[in-house]
């Protein structure tokens, strides 16, 4: 209660000093005239329209300003429509139109400040606006150190910098470092982005955002990027503790994932998961790098790629996988393959109209490279270099490669294996073909050709032909599957034919010779066709052995 009437006391003498005489002249003087004053814990009065002092005690007088009051501490100066100050007790209250310029570049207004003056502590409220000529902070009640240059609101703030717009709950502001420490409901609103976190750390002067708590970003386009620790700076970033970037059909996971949207280029190390729901792969990788350009992507380090099939997806793994989207390619708009309606930007070349297959534009390509494997359970493959296109479904097999399905091993200089919905669907096979059945160690059913052609059903092999000097070795057998003898025959076509992925019979066409030899006189080592290389070794036998 005394407490009270003396509050109330001191604010009637406040009211009254308005109409009171001064006890002295007080001469107004410019406020950058003023230098600094020697004892900067005190406030030194610099001018004010009406003056009244009055003595509370032996210990205790009041300084009571009233009309354009400023005072000044250090390097600080204090505005104010009237206020009361007590240097012994080493405070000041002040009242209306209340304003701190801190230094060159920090202002405070407010309708109401106490101020510590030893502690240089100041507690500001009624609708308080702190700018630093690159923000403005807004917020019901400000707590603002002087000698630290550190504020702090509890009570829900704003921050305007240019086009961007930041609000949370409570906030710390270092004025010496340019930046704000946003916590609780943080929201950041940009015509280039939005940021939903928690606690947020923002430099006004070089407007990056740096992340130290759950945050979902959401750019313009429409990419979401959720992420616990990293930066944001202009479309620049930086995110670490394995962030999650959702762009469209595609989603990256990674340790890191670093990002430069005016190059257009991103970056992923570390455990990297790459989904893409539209074209139903998956790619997990060390290393990637990707260009919004053609829509590229580099993997290295191992990567190895999931294309998604119904019952029986394939794996593929290499030293480097590259893909990116196929170049539309231009198409006569009067030819009769042209899509009727479509809208599409003509170009105009010497008297042709020409529109480009927008189609195009959504099928991709892979180019893997060195020790590459495939693996499914129907089929694997190995060879050096592999080309894929969405356009036409082929895997181009290059280099040294290497087919089995169930028992059966196909080689040749280049494979080309057709495929449909993401299935074997048929293979080529150039020069040097060859195809070896084990029918148990050292045992070898054989056919080589100049080419061969062969037909899937359900992804296994159904049927071969081979073409141009076709030489067979084959095993005959009783209905027991006991040996009786080896045919070794020559022909202009052969064609291998498999029963419940087995080869179970062998048709020679045209001009046949050869040998049906008994079973005694050959060794099974002996029977062996030119170029003959068994290479089971080297079969994937699952898909963890594609890590290895």
């Amino acid at each position: 209660m005394r407490s009270l009437l003396k509050s109330k006391l001191v604010f009637a003498l406040i009211l009254a000093g308005l109409y009171m005489p001064v006890f002295g002249q007080q001469r107004t003087v410019s406020v950058d005239s003023i230098a600094a004053t020697p004892d900067t814990t005190k406030i030194e009065i610099i001018g004010a329209d009406r003056l009244t002092l009055l003595k509370v005690n032996d210990t205790t007088s009041l300084q009571i300003l009233a009309g354009h009051v400023r005072l000044k501490q250090g390097k600080a100066f204090f505005f104010c429509d009237s206020c009361v100050l007590n240097n012994s007790g080493k405070i000041f209250e002040a009242w209306k139109d209340v304003q701190i310029k801190d230094g060159d570049s920090i202002q405070v207004n407010a309708k109401h400040l106490r101020y510590l003056i030893d502690k240089k502590l100041a507690y500001l409220d009624g609708g308080v606006k702190l700018t630093d000529q690159k923000s403005i902070l807004t917020t019901p009640d400000l707590e603002y150190n002087l000698n630290t240059d550190i504020g702090f609101y509890t009570n829900g703030g704003r921050v305007v910098n240019k086009k961007t717009v930041l609000t949370s709950r409570e906030g710390y502001y270092y004025a010496s470092l340019k930046e704000i420490y946003f916590k609780k409901d943080v929201n950041l609103n940009d015509p280039a982005y939005k940021i939903k976190t928690d606690s947020l750390l923002y430099n006004t002067s070089t407007q990056t955002n740096r992340f130290i708590a759950k945050t979902i970003i959401t750019d313009s386009t429409g990419r979401q990027i959720e992420t616990q620790d990293g930066y944001y700076r202009g479309g620049k970033a930086e995110f670490g503790m394995r962030p999650i970037v959702k762009d469209g059909a595609t989603t990256v996971i990674g340790d890191r994932i670093a990002f430069n949207d005016s190059t257009g280029t991103s970056q992923a190390i570390g455990n990297v998961i790459v989904t893409d729901t539209a074209q139903g792969t998956t790619l997990i990788t060390n290393q990637l790098f990707r260009e919004n350009k053609g829509n590229r992507t580099l993997a290295t380090g191992k990567p190895l790629l999931i294309i998604k099939q119904e019952s029986d997806s394939l794996f593929l793994t290499a030293d480097t996988i590259f893909s990116a989207s196929i170049t539309p390619e231009p198409i006569n708009q009067n030819s009769k393959d042209s899509t009727k309606g479509e809208k599409s930007k003509s170009l105009v070349k010497g008297t042709k109209n020409v529109v480009l297959n927008k189609s195009d534009s959504t099928l991709r390509y892979i180019e893997a490279f060195h020790h590459v494997k495939i693996y499914s359970d129907s089929l694997q493959a190995v060879c050096d270099s592999l080309y894929y296109s969405d356009k036409d479904s082929i895997f181009r097999l290059l280099y040294s490669p290497i087919v089995w399905s169930k028992e059966s091993q196909i080689t040749g200089d280049t494979i080309w294996l057709y495929t449909r919905n993401k299935k074997a669907e048929r293979m080529k096979v150039y020069e040097n073909s060859m195809l070896i059945s084990e029918l148990e160690k050292e045992i070898y059913n054989q056919i080589g050709s100049i080419r061969m052609e062969a037909l899937f059903t359900e992804g296994s092999i159904d049927s071969v032909r081979a073409f141009g000097n076709a030489q067979t070795i084959y095993y005959l057998q009783d209905e027991d599957s006991a040996y009786t003898g080896i045919n070794e025959s020559k022909s202009d076509i052969i064609d291998i034919y498999f029963k419940e992925r087995e080869l179970s019979r062998i048709v020679l066409r045209g001009a046949v010779t050869g040998t049906v030899w008994p079973i005694q006189q050959k060794s099974p080592t002996e029977m062996r066709l030119p170029k003959f290389t068994w290479e089971g070794l080297k079969r994937p036998k699952s898909k963890l052995a594609l890590l290895e």
